[in-house]
C-alpha cells in the first residue's frame, strides 16, 4: 500500500477524556474516531488490525469444526421473555420499539436467538453435536462508557454456541474450544492466561476466562507459583493453613479509638498485627419477605469476596447497609461496629479465617471504642456460618495444594461456558434420541471480544513512542521510509524495487511516498506500531546499503540493498 493512497491521520496529543493508554494511543494513531459516548468509528488503520484479528479467529474456529452464520443484531422481546431475561438483564439492554409498537432489543448477546434456531432446525440426535459461530456487533448500554473500545457501548464480538445430546459431548467440544482459544491468542501474539471463572449473568455449570496480562487490567488473577492453576480472584478458593483455634488467654477490655475507624489504624494504635483484628461488615439481605440486616466477619487484612458471598444459599441478593441502617440496628456509626452484644435476631456469618482467631480485636458497637481480647463462645456466640467469603491474597496456599498463590492483573478477552440446558429447557429446544424419546439439548457458549483484543494488545505492549503490535495483527508488517523520495531518483527507484519484491512475497508493506521529513515519518510509524522499518537514503545507497530496524531495536543496522528482502522473508517466516 502506498501511503499517499491510504488514510493516515495521527495526533500529537490525545483528547483529555482518554484515560487508558490504549484509548490515548488508538485516538492518536487515528485508529478510531469518537462519534458519541461509547460509540466509535473504526478508521482504515484500525480496521486493518480488527480484520486481521477476525481472520485469525475465523481460521481457528473453522479448523475446530465450528460453522459460521450471522444472526440479526435486532431481536424480538418475545424470545427474551421465554427465558425470563427481558427484565433480568437490566438497563444494559437497549430496548426499542418498531412502528407497530412491538418491543425489540439491540442484541447484547445471542443465546435466545441461537436457541430459537436450534429448536426449529435440530430434530434428531443424528444432527448432533453441532457448533455455530458468528462475528457480530453487540450493544450494551453501559452506565459509564469509558476507556475507548475497552468498554464501549457498541463492540465487535465472536460468539459461538454448541448443541449436544449429552454432557460428555458438551465436555468434548468445550475442550476443543479451550484449545482453539489457546491457539487464537498464541497466533495473535498475546501473553495470556486461561483462568477458572464465575459464570455470571450468562449462567451455566462451568467456565474459563482468557485474560491478556496487563498492569491496567480490571480483573485480578490468582495463579500458582509452581502449577498450572489459575482462577479469577472472585472464584479462587482460600485455603486455611491452620485449622486449630488457640486457647483464649486475654480478658476482653475496651479501649479508646477516637479517630481510628479502620482495622489498620486500630492495630497501629495498640501495636498489634492487622491479622489479629476482625472487620465487621453490615449487609442487607434482600428477600421477598423483607430486607434482613446481617453481619459478615473478616480478618482485618482481608477483603470481602462479593461473588463468593452471593453464592451462599440464602444470601444471593445482598447489598451493603447504609449508614442510617447501621445506626438503626446497632445504635452505632460505621467504623466502630462488631459482633459483641448484638441482638440474637441479627445473623452473623464469618470467613473461615476468623474461625481460628482467639483474643482478637473488633469494634465495641459504641462510638470511638474498640475491644481487644475477644473470643468466641466466651464473649460472643459462634457465628451462624463459617464459609470462604474472602478474596485470596498473595502468599495463600494454591487451591490445588501446589505452591503459593501469586496475583496479577488481566483484561478479559474471551470466555467459554458450559451452559447445560438453562436456555434449551426454558425455550423447549428438544431432539429425538436413538430410542425416539424427546430430550432437551445441552448447550455450550464461547465468546471473544474482537474489538477489545485491539485495546488489550496495546495495553500489554507499548512504549513512550507509541504502539508495539505483535506482527500478526499490526496494520502493516513493514514500512519503507525513503528519505528524499520526491527529490532523489535513486531513492525512489530503490524504494519501489524493494516494495514490489515484498508485495510479491505477500508481505503487508507500506511505502511512505508522501515526501515527509524523516522525523515525521519515523514518529508516525512508531506511533501506529509497524514492526519493521526500512530506511532508504542517498548516502547509504551509494554503498549499496539500506537501514533496517525492528520496532523495539535500540539501533538500526545497515543491510545490503539486495539482501533486505531476503532478511525480511526470514524474519516473517518465524
Amino acid at each position: 500500500m502506498l501511503a499517499s493512497k491510504f488514510y493516515i491521520s495521527t495526533l500529537k496529543e490525545a483528547p483529555s477524556e482518554a484515560e487508558l493508554i490504549s484509548h490515548k494511543l488508538m485516538i492518536r494513531a487515528g485508529f478510531i474516531k469518537r462519534l458519541g459516548s461509547g460509540l466509535y468509528s473504526w478508521m482504515p488503520l484500525g480496521l486493518k488490525v480488527l480484520r486481521k484479528i477476525e481472520a485469525i479467529i475465523r481460521n481457528e474456529m473453522n479448523k475446530a469444526g465450528a460453522l459460521e452464520l450471522l444472526m440479526p443484531a435486532i431481536q424480538p422481546a418475545e424470545l427474551w421473555e421465554e427465558t425470563g431475561r427481558w427484565e433480568l438483564f437490566g438497563p444494559q439492554m437497549l430496548k426499542i420499539k418498531d412502528r407497530h409498537d412491538r418491543s425489540f432489543c439491540f442484541g447484547p448477546t445471542h443465546e435466545e436467538v441461537i436457541t430459537d434456531i436450534a429448536r426449529k432446525e435440530i430434530n434428531s440426535y443424528k444432527q448432533l453435536p453441532i457448533n455455530f459461530y458468528q462475528i457480530q456487533m453487540k450493544f450494551r448500554d453501559e452506565i459509564r462508557p469509558r476507556f475507548g473500545v475497552m468498554r464501549a457501548r457498541e463492540f465487535l464480538m465472536k460468539d459461538a454456541y454448541s448443541f449436544h445430546a449429552s454432557k460428555n459431548s458438551l465436555q468434548e467440544t468445550y475442550e476443543t474450544m479451550y484449545q482453539a482459544y489457546t491457539n487464537i491468542f498464541n497466533k495473535i501474539g498475546l501473553q495470556f492466561r486461561a483462568v477458572k471463572a464465575d459464570t455470571g449473568a450468562i449462567g451455566g455449570d462451568g467456565s474459563h476466562e482468557f485474560h491478556v496480562l496487563a498492569d491496567s487490567g480490571e480483573d485480578a488473577i490468582a495463579y500458582s507459583s509452581v502449577s498450572d492453576y489459575a482462577a479469577n480472584i472472585e472464584l479462587a478458593e482460600a485455603i486455611l493453613q491452620d485449622h486449630k483455634r488457640p486457647d483464649a488467654i486475654e480478658k476482653m477490655v475496651r479501649f479508646d479509638t477516637p479517630k481510628q475507624t479502620t482495622c489498620d489504624d486500630v492495630a497501629k494504635l495498640i501495636g498489634a498485627s492487622t491479622k489479629k483484628t476482625v472487620k465487621t461488615i453490615a449487609l442487607i439481605n434482600q428477600t421477598n419477605e423483607a430486607n434482613e440486616f446481617f453481619l459478615a466477619l473478616l480478618r482485618g487484612d482481608h477483603e470481602l469476596n462479593e461473588v463468593k458471598l452471593s453464592k451462599l444459599q440464602g444470601f444471593e441478593n445482598f447489598r451493603f447497609a447504609t449508614e442510617d441502617e447501621v445506626k438503626e440496628h446497632l445504635k452505632c456509626p460505621p467504623g466502630f461496629i462488631g459482633p459483641v452484644g448484638v441482638k440474637s435476631s441479627i445473623k452473623i456469618i464469618a470467613d473461615k479465617s476468623v474461625g481460628i482467631l482467639s483474643d482478637f480485636i473488633c469494634g465495641a458497637n459504641e462510638p470511638k471504642l474498640h475491644l481487644k481480647g475477644v473470643n468466641f463462645v466466651r464473649d460472643v456466640p459462634e457465628p451462624l456460618l463459617y464459609a470462604d467469603i474472602r478474596k485470596v491474597v498473595e502468599g495463600d496456599v494454591s487451591p490445588d495444594k501446589q505452591g503459593m498463590l501469586q496475583i496479577c492483573r488481566g483484561i478479559e478477552v474471551g470466555h467459554i461456558f458450559q451452559l447445560g440446558n438453562k436456555y434449551s429447557k426454558a425455550m423447549k429446544a428438544e431432539y429425538l434420541d436413538e430410542n425416539g424419546q424427546t430430550q432437551t439439548l445441552e448447550m455450550g457458549c464461547y465468546g471473544i471480544g474482537v474489538s477489545r483484543i485491539v485495546a488489550a494488545a496495546i495495553e500489554q505492549s507499548h512504549d513512550d513512542k507509541g504502539i508495539v503490535f505483535p506482527i500478526n495483527i499490526a496494520p502493516f508488517e513493514v514500512v519503507i521510509a525513503p528519505i528524499g523520495y520526491d527529490k532523489s531518483i535513486e531513492v525512489k527507484a530503490s524504494a519501489h524495487k524493494i516494495y514490489d519484491a515484498l508485495q510479491a512475497l505477500g508481505v503487508d508493506v507500506l511505502l511512505d511516498d508522501r515526501g515527509e521529513r524523516p522525523g515525521i515519518m519515523f514518529a508516525e510509524m512508531e506511533l501506529i506500531g509497524i514492526p519493521y522499518r526500512i530506511v532508504i537514503g542517498d548516502r547509504n545507497l551509494k554503498e549499496g546499503k539500506v537501514e533496517f530496524q525492528g520496532r523495539l531495536d535500540q539501533e538500526s543496522k545497515l543491510v545490503d540493498e539486495y539482501q533486505i528482502v531476503k532478511e525480511i522473508k526470514s524474519l516473517l517466516a518465524h
